[in-house]
């Protein structure tokens, strides 16, 4: 693909991600659904080489683990932010709030800042960078919320039975 088709690929992903945050989204706390977008994320970040800058691999590292740490703490910032909220028939939902756009804006700068780091230094940063901090992203966002959801319903009454059972 070209550079421009990925481009286009990236800006897609990255809206459409933006656009599900701030929609009511029904939280589902088991199952593997729930890894189908970081999964899809990783393989399109991953699908051509060139994730690190062969000229300069170190920086070029440093600049790909800051990216992923900056994808942590926004995954964060976006559970911590969204409304979460249990519907009539018991299911959990929830959705971003303005300080979910401000988290967004706040992560944007952030990445922004790590490019405009390695731009003078000649490190080329190509779209696969962005789609693994995005997965990290959804992958953080998504747990977190499911914690949420769980921690916030109560257990049923005369649920005490063990997490494990010993052999007899």
């Amino acid at each position: 693909m070209s550079s421009f088709i990925d481009v286009l690929l990236t800006a897609g992903v990255v809206a459409l991600v933006a656009v599900r945050q701030f929609r009511p989204q029904r939280i589902t706390v088991e199952g593997r659904g729930r890894l189908v977008v970081p999964a899809v994320l990783v393989f399109l970040a991953l699908r051509r080489p060139g994730l690190l800058d062969a000229h300069r691999p170190i920086l070029s590292a440093l600049l790909l683990g800051a990216e992923l740490v900056v994808g942590l703490l926004l995954g964060a910032g976006w559970a911590r932010t969204s409304r979460v909220w249990t519907a009539g028939d018991g299911s959990a939902w929830a959705r971003g709030t303005r300080a979910t756009a401000v988290v967004w804006i706040g992560g944007l700068a952030a990445r922004a800042a790590l490019m405009g780091l390695g731009a003078p230094a000649g490190v080329h940063q190509g779209t696969g960078v962005l789609l693994l901090a995005l997965a990290a992203s959804v992958l953080v966002r998504r747990g977190m919320l499911g914690w949420r959801v769980r921690a916030d319903r109560p257990s049923p009454v005369g649920d005490a039975a063990p997490a494990w059972k010993d052999r007899v």
